[in-house]
């Protein structure tokens, strides 16, 4: 319905998890940190707690994709079983044979001997358990005795509890104190904050094709978040049903009229809706988000006229559109460069170099400059903590322009040897995603070390490693050993990267930023002017 209207290629506000629309924000990695440390740590239980729809799904799906090539994994979605269900479920998930009609007994045995096999080939196990809240206080106690086969140095068997606020009430119970002692990370997802909220719908909208002005303007987005309480599941449905309004009221933006209209629609169920004068005919019937509408129902509320999304305008008398958003819809952003190679030139004045005639990334090179090109959004920039080019694209043509600063709501962007401040709404409908940075690094390094290599970088790395610990550094020319690649992965683990124990272009880059190399920050640098 909706989506030609406003020239989507989909739905944004879906609540179906699609990893196209991933959206990280700070709680979340943090989430992930500690799932990630606690399959490094030895063993035991991790617990994960948030509200109905806070993205702990979407955690325990970011968290499966980076776990270690040596750990195995098995996962329960629906853990209201009895203790020899669920036990049979863990069987199943990790493939252990088990006797026909095995019963506790036989099934704990058959878990055990497997536990202890993989140990012996050096795999770890973890089992990942969502819905927690809904476990039986027998079946919790019998995932406890299942923890207590272990070495001298770790339990065979780590266990992530994902589940409702509910869940940490059931821990607090007495006789599951022995449980609750053995949890050796715990983290309770809260919702998003405004900025956050803000950020996240122009990122799904950016993801499903937007461009233009915004269709959800800043001004509307501390009401979205005041609806909602900045919970992703609550803000789909939200906005969702918003658009849907736009769409039927023929308005290019979502205004507070309408927002109101959607929030009273949605979460009717909850807060008495105020008076209303006027209804969209659309949902007299009081129709909820996610239901379906036919096409002949929705051909019925088309206006006779052909629809098209207007051209971007003030909204409704009382709204308030901020200067920001009008200077972006009457300017766009900053004209950015034609060329890549320009715009990488203008990159690496940030690190006081000047790049030659050539190929910038390879004259970069013998500065002592690597290219790192990736694919991701504005909150991997973010995270990654450095300016970068970043390709935008508005229809058919595409530029490049230098991303030098960011706070929460705005960015500085550099092209053309101007430097400009614009709302973060007002970018992310032109960003691809793609984007490419520079790190500082010796020619003589390599881009990936790995276990066994030996030389100069292997030596740095020892180095920063043991200084980032307070521990003795290697010894010079040493090889890449089994420590080196404990300490590295842990480093991994702690800073949110892929805990794969081997040196790479992120992991250097972060190494850079703890040790004191000297290279330019974009959060540092949001908005100075500098």
């Amino acid at each position: 319905m909706y989506t030609n209207f406003f020239n989507l290629k989909q739905a944004p506000f879906s609540i179906a998890p699609d990893p196209r629309y991933l959206f990280m924000s700070e709680r979340h990695r943090e989430a992930l940190a500690h799932l990630l440390y606690g399959i490094g740590s030895g063993g035991g239980f991790v617990l994960l707690t948030g509200e109905i729809g806070a993205g702990k799904t979407t955690v325990c799906r970011c968290f499966i994709e980076q776990i270690p090539e040596n750990c195995r994994l098995a996962y329960i979605f629906n853990p209201k079983l009895s203790v020899a269900e669920l036990l049979q479920s863990v069987c199943e998930e990790f493939r252990i044979a088990t006797p026909g009609g095995a019963g506790v007994k036989g099934y704990v045995d058959a878990i055990n001997a497997y536990l202890l096999a993989s140990h012996a080939e050096g795999l770890n196990n973890v089992l990942v358990i969502d819905e927690a809240q809904n476990l039986a206080p027998d079946v919790l106690e019998q995932l406890r005795l299942l923890t207590n086969l272990e070495t001298s140095e770790r339990k065979l068997l780590q266990i992530i509890l994902i589940g409702q606020p509910e869940l940490r009430s059931m821990l607090a119970r007495p006789e599951l104190e022995q449980l609750a002692q053995r949890v050796i990370a715990r983290y309770h997802l809260g919702p998003l904050s405004e900025a956050e909220t803000g950020a996240y719908i122009a990122h799904r909208m950016a993801v499903a094709g937007a461009q233009g002005a915004p269709v959800f303007p800043q001004a509307i987005v501390p009401a979205v978040h005041r609806l909602t309480g900045g919970v992703p599941r609550r803000i789909n449905l939200l906005c969702d049903r918003a658009l849907l309004g736009a769409y039927v009221e023929n308005s290019g933006q979502v205004t507070r009229t309408i927002l109101r209209k959607a929030g009273e629609e949605v979460f009717a169920g909850e807060t008495p809706a105020p008076a209303r004068t006027a209804r969209w005919p659309l949902v007299a019937g009081g129709l909820l988000a996610g239901a379906a509408l036919s096409a002949a129902a929705a051909w019925q509320v088309l206006p006779h006229k052909e629809m098209k999304a207007p051209a971007p305008q003030a909204e409704a008398k009382g709204a308030i559109v901020p200067a920001a958003a009008v200077r972006s819809t009457a300017a766009g952003l900053p004209r950015a460069h034609a060329d890549e190679a320009a715009a990488l030139r203008s990159l690496a004045s940030l690190w006081n170099a000047s790049l030659p005639a050539g190929e910038p990334c390879q004259v970069a090179f013998r500065l002592d400059l690597r290219c790192h090109a990736g694919r991701g959004g504005i909150y991997e920039l973010r995270q990654l903590d450095r300016p970068a080019v970043i390709t935008l694209r508005d229809g058919r043509t595409t530029s490049y322009a230098v991303l030098a600063g960011m706070d929460e709501r705005s960015v500085t962007l550099l092209a053309n040897g101007k430097r400009e401040t614009v709302e973060l709404a007002a970018l992310v409908p032109r960003f691809t995603g793609e984007y490419t940075t520079f790190w500082k690094m010796p020619r003589a390094f390599r881009d990936n070390l790995a276990p066994g290599d030996q030389g100069l970088d292997v030596d740095w790395l020892g180095a920063r490693l043991a200084q980032l610990n307070k521990s003795t550094a290697p010894a010079a020319n040493q090889p890449f050993d089994a420590r080196t690649r404990d300490l590295l992965r842990a480093f991994q683990t702690k800073n949110n990267l892929k805990a794969d124990g081997v040196a790479g272009p992120r992991t250097y880059m972060r190494l850079n930023q703890l040790s004191g190399v000297a290279e330019p920050r974009l959060l540092a640098a949001a908005g100075t002017g500098h």
